[in-house]
């Protein structure tokens, strides 16, 4: 059990006394690799809070496509954020790199290339931390902790986060981690506050942070989908949408619950400011392959994965006709596969005839 001990930080919680001093009184490098919807806020949180004059160098950071990366500089500027040319750059001159990536594929090919680079280089005495943030199916962290442990003075730590973009841009998310002890301590204080306002501690195993990652998930997919069914049933049966809504805010006021519930109610499932129903489906086949691998049943997941597959062919088809409304679709489209499941409109409630049940 994760033992939480207050700070003295507002509204935070860091289970780890400050680190001492480091022998170097130099600050420590950070590069961060991946600029997506949840990458691009927690760099321009870090950026925000530890570059300046008196703190850390401006983060370095690396994105597939290169655009991102320039928008980002465009906006905080030089004294932030610079832009690296390839990850053997980001490897060889951080020392911390963190990764916030799409999958599983894209998270091992980043860390070959890491590795690769460093091995090529002379020996160094630099410590090297690097913090693994993506949604990743537990046994890849033993297969990053062989790359990364064939490099002398490295540590993998695997961290994952909870908090959608709006949380991520406020610097609320809640950090998970596992691995290296002296690692974890100081990535807590660099994290918190800026990128997050509270970090559990699972020990040392590093799957032990991604298996909760998606145990959580479960759970925040599972909300998502008895949301769906029961919006969808109250249009079959005459409720309106917002009586629906009005409920969850009055009896299920989460913050999160209400913030899907009301894409729910209104549509509003554009996945560039959200979650991409990608995403929620490699999530989704991550959680059923965890309760196969433990027998440890969920039938609300393997619901939800068949609802969100329809809900992205859907999305997909509309795409080809040119009726999208959105690009993206988020997770919380997860609706249109209950909706078609019971004769309505998948994605546009508009379209739906309203059903007036006579007493």
């Amino acid at each position: 059990m994760a033992t939480l001990l207050h700070s003295a930080l507002s509204h935070t919680t860091i289970p780890y006394s400050r680190p001492g001093t480091p022998s170097s009184h130099a600050p420590k490098q950070v590069g961060f690799v991946g600029l997506g919807a949840m990458g691009s806020l927690m760099v321009a949180n870090l950026a925000n809070q530890h570059s300046s004059p008196n703190g850390y160098p401006p983060v370095l950071v690396w994105n597939r496509s290169n655009d991102k990366a320039e928008k980002l500089l465009a906006k905080l500027g030089q004294d932030k954020i610079r832009i690296a040319q390839d990850l053997a750059q980001v490897a060889s001159e951080c020392d911390v790199i963190i990764t916030n990536l799409a999958n599983d594929a894209v998270v091992k090919s980043v860390y070959e290339k890491f590795a690769e680079a460093l091995k090529a280089e002379p020996s160094t005495k630099r410590h090297r931390i690097f913090v693994e943030t993506s949604t990743i199916y537990p046994t890849l962290a033993g297969e990053l902790d062989v790359l990364i442990s064939a490099i002398p003075h490295a540590h993998l730590i695997t961290c994952p986060v909870f908090g959608a973009p709006a949380m991520a841009a406020k610097g609320q998310l809640v950090i998970v981690m596992s691995g290296d002890y002296r690692s974890k301590k100081e990535i807590a204080y660099l994290f918190v506050p800026g990128i997050g306002r509270k970090v559990v501690d699972l020990g040392e195993n590093l799957e032990k942070a991604p298996t909760f990652k998606l145990i959580g998930n479960s759970m925040i997919l599972g909300t998502l989908e008895v949301l769906a069914e029961a919006y969808t049933l109250a249009e079959k049966s005459g409720i309106d949408a917002e009586n629906v809504h009005n409920f969850v805010q009055d009896m299920l006021p989460a913050p999160g619950t209400i913030a899907y519930s009301d894409k729910i109610a209104h549509d509003k499932f554009d996945g560039s400011v959200g979650f991409a129903i990608d995403g929620g489906i490699k999530d989704a086949s991550h959680i059923r392959r965890l309760t196969a691998d433990f027998n440890s049943p969920m039938p609300v997941i393997d619901v939800a994965h068949q609802h969100l597959l329809t809900a992205r062919a859907i999305h997909q088809s509309m795409k080809q006709e040119g009726k999208a409304v959105y690009e993206t679709l988020d997770w919380s489209g997860i609706v249109a596969g209950t909706r078609v499941a019971a004769g309505l409109d998948g994605l546009d409630s508009r379209k739906h005839d309203s059903v007036v049940r006579e007493d």
